[in-house]
């Protein structure tokens, strides 16, 4: 039974992991990359499709994305999500792909992003405290109604702050990789 509730955890704390792993990828960085366009959507035919779902996303030049389409007639429905995305991106489209120029970034801009990047990473941990504590409770519960001894509670509590420890640890690499990344 602790085992399935040790397994939970370790579940629930690799999704947030992963959730805030790809969320600090769509930052930008100074070099293309297509996993800044992961979040776009796109309005297509009145239904909100991600955009890699509706087009082929490459990075054939360090500075350059071009987005291609699977259907020519959303090239337009593209570009207005691109432009509205909060990305700083401006499409050129040639009627059959749209071409992303990536402009290095200023000084104060990589400071902005290592900011978000900050806010992302700290919301992924308390995300992995919020889980811990939920557990906890749940551990604390099972104590008081017999289910669980005193002893076995402390080896649980101390082996779920194990996993808490490591799963921060790994979110605070993934931020000084992004900075590193953002600073260079």
């Amino acid at each position: 039974m602790i085992n399935d509730i040790f397994v939970d955890v370790k579940e629930r704390m690799a999704k947030a992991l992963d959730h805030y792993r790809q969320e600090v990828s769509t930052v930008r960085t100074g070099r293309a990359s297509s996993n800044i366009l992961d979040l776009i959507k796109v309005d297509y035919y009145g239904t909100m499709t991600a955009l890699n779902n509706m087009a082929n996303v490459s990075v054939p030049e360090a500075q350059l994305i071009v987005v291609q389409p699977f259907d020519p007639t959303s090239l337009e429905s593209i570009e207005r999500a691109i432009l509205n995305s909060d990305l700083g991106l401006t499409p050129n489209n040639d009627g059959n792909v749209i071409r992303l120029n990536i402009p290095s970034l200023t000084e104060e801009r990589r400071k902005e992003f290592v900011k978000i990047v900050h806010k992302m990473i700290e919301d992924g941990r308390v995300a992995i405290r919020n889980i811990r504590r939920d557990v906890n409770d749940h551990l604390k519960k099972m104590e008081k109604d017999g289910d669980l001894s005193e002893d076995n509670l402390k080896r649980a509590l101390d082996n779920v702050q194990e996993t808490t420890d490591e799963f921060i640890k790994e979110l605070n690499a993934l931020q000084e990789m992004k900075e590193k990344e953002l600073m260079i």
